[in-house]
């Protein structure tokens, strides 16, 4: 028997395969027991020896097996109805062939896993209990996972295999949802549900009202609670098993699992100073005193000279967050400097969370005084967020609602500055056609306009309906671009003055006039990589394709690196994409691609490469 250490599942049999027969359905060749498999091979045996044959034996399942000869072995099933007559037919029926031995089958035999462990991974599924299409649990969609892993490593890391310097990386599952329904919430929901199309509103409470159980003060502190405890639980667990590990640890969660682990880092309370001396550009962390704090921010607004009549009046901080306008017009203080107050104060109330009743890490140091950032914990439910007992390494997202949900709480823009207090690394990684994933990039930088980062194909390049679409749209802005040029270099010869006096004059009409064209070209630009496609850039345009090719800023949420990454879809996917949108929100568990770049960055943390590194 096998017994599940990390997480919960009853026990499976392991079983000795010397005996098969071929199933209906699926045309695999299934194993018999291990005890009907001896009986099987007693019987072999002695017909082999004794070479009498047509022997017929019955399964513990009433059903027969013939053995004609070594190379006819057949096995029929009973008939319905044998059992009550007390016979059984061994004639009627379309007979299963039965084989002796793994000879010609396809077996896949699995090979074993390397022992030592590089680094490990937590995951965290999203709403409901099943994780596919397949309704399978997270444990099962994992497993997948770690297997996708395995292949990958010993093809794309097969030198570094080969010397010894690395073995695998460990993914286990998280499991929140079945705690969260153990708590009588289904119960409960049961009797408020309408008795009518009663599969979809089961499906409905098992599922999409996991979103609204997040939202809830009472079941988000139930589901941050099991998520943050279950991870230190099977961390300790894995370090009592695995003494001599040194590796780091890093986290991914799918769908609504990546929001539950991103307020779990952004709340992390153990880097307060190391947060305030590293991003001053952040927002200065405000004492929440009285007296003192009040006569800066007057001295920081200009305004000393009115210390003296707040203290007469002994007002202090909080007393003045509560102040109208009309009270401080009565206290003499003229509208300029009541607007000022007023303005900084409000602005500083809202953005600060003054009515929430526990401070997170962001709200600390996102803020700033002109309300152009707001804190990245804003919105979220006033809940104690549990401290891990680890620093993740990177937080890996795959179909993430992230982006949406910080917009919906009210965040425009997260502070290009900002970065977990804990965690040094952020991907973000979905499929086009995902209808639950949004992306973060523009969230740190709104005003530029940017494509994400493009994930390469695990065999090193391109899919072909994507080169040969980037191809034609080459072709046809070249083909553009050439007739343009060619158009502009006749008239320019035919009406160049022949003076060089006038050529000063000329270069610098030729660069106001083309700002349209250099964007044109530099539009393919958007990751940050040179254009080579346009060989008619003249020398004194250098300076204009620069200025629009500086690289883009993405913030301090993935150490200055690139944040959002987009799968490229398949041939088949791109003919429908409604068609696809559901299966892709549940595709990453059995992508190679995804599964390549996790494993690319967690070993770049350790100075290990890919073998042929992909462009």
């Amino acid at each position: 028997m096998r017994y599940a250490v990390y997480w919960d599942e009853p026990p499976s049999e392991v079983r000795r395969c010397t005996w098969f027969y071929k199933g209906d359905k699926d045309n695999k060749y299934v194993p018999y027991s291990e005890s009907f498999s001896q009986v099987l091979e007693e019987t072999y045996m002695l017909a082999v020896t004794l070479d009498e044959w047509k022997k017929k034996l019955e399964s513990p399942n009433r059903e027969i097996i013939v053995l004609h000869n070594p190379k006819l072995m057949v096995h029929y099933q009973p008939v319905a109805g044998s059992d009550e007559w007390g016979s059984t037919s061994t004639e009627q029926g379309r007979p299963r062939s039965v084989k002796r031995g793994v000879e010609n089958i396809p077996v896949d035999i699995h090979c074993g896993e390397p022992l030592q462990i590089d680094h490990l991974v937590f995951v965290v599924h999203g709403i409901g209990p099943a994780c596919d299409l397949r309704f399978r649990s997270i444990v099962q969609c994992v497993n997948d996972f770690r297997n996708v892993s395995l292949n990958l490593l010993r093809t794309h890391f097969k030198k570094a295999q080969e010397n010894q310097q690395i073995g695998r990386v460990e993914f286990l599952p998280v499991n929140w949802h079945s705690p969260l329904h153990s708590t009588g919430v289904d119960v409960d929901l049961q009797r408020i549900t309408l008795p009518s199309i009663n599969r979809l509103r089961h499906f409905t409470n098992d599922t999409i009202l996991d979103v609204f159980f997040y939202n809830s003060p009472t079941y988000c502190q139930t589901i941050v609670d099991t998520v943050a405890s279950e991870m230190n639980r099977i961390y300790t667990l894995f370090l009592q098993r695995n003494p001599d590990f040194k590796g780091g640890v890093s986290i991914a969660g799918h769908s609504l699992g990546s929001l539950i682990l991103f307020d779990i880092l952004t709340n992390q309370k153990d880097s307060f100073g190391d947060i305030d001396s590293e991003k001053g550009s952040l927002g200065t962390i405000e004492d929440q005193g009285d007296v003192p704090t009040l006569e800066e921010d007057l001295k920081k607004l200009q305004l000393s000279e009115f210390s003296p009549v707040f203290e007469k009046e002994k007002v202090d901080k909080a007393a003045l967050a509560l102040c109208t306008e009309k009270d401080l017009q009565e206290m003499g203080i003229p509208l300029g400097p009541r607007k000022k107050i007023l303005n900084h104060f409000r602005t500083r109330k809202n953005s600060m969370g003054v009515n929430r009743p526990a401070t997170s890490a962001s709200e600390v140091n996102s803020p700033k005084e002109n309300g152009d950032y707001l804190d990245v914990g804003i919105g979220q439910v006033s809940v104690k967020y549990p401290r891990l007992n680890y620093k993740p390494e990177i937080f890996f997202a795959f179909g993430s609602p992230i982006g949406m949900f910080l917009t919906v709480r009210g965040l425009r823009r997260i502070d290009p500055n900002y970065k977990f207090p804990t965690c040094k690394g952020f991907f973000n990684i979905y499929h086009p056609f995902d209808p639950v994933a949004y992306r973060i990039e523009p969230m740190v930088a709104p005003e530029i306009e940017f494509e994400p980062m493009l994930i390469p194909h695990h065999k090193g390049r391109k899919r072909m309906h994507l080169e040969l679409r980037e191809g034609f749209t080459r072709m046809s802005m070249d083909l553009k671009n050439n007739l343009l040029g060619s158009l502009r270099m006749a008239w320019k010869s035919f009406t160049r003055a022949p003076y060089p006096a006038l050529q000063a004059s000329e270069t610098a009409e030729e660069t106001e006039a083309e700002p349209e064209s250099s964007s044109e070209k530099s539009s393919g630009l958007c990751l940050g990589s040179s254009d080579s496609s346009h060989p008619e850039v003249n020398t004194e345009e250098t300076p204009v394709e620069v200025k629009e090719d500086l690289p883009i800023n993405v913030g301090m949420l993935n150490g200055g690196q690139r944040i959002d990454y987009v799968l490229q879809e398949k041939p088949i996917e791109s003919f429908n994409e409604y068609l696809f949108a559901l299966q892709s929100h549940l595709c990453y568990w059995e992508s190679e691609d995804t599964v390549l770049l996790v494993l690319k960055e967690i070993y770049q943390t350790q100075g290990i490469f890919l073998d042929q590194p992909l462009q």
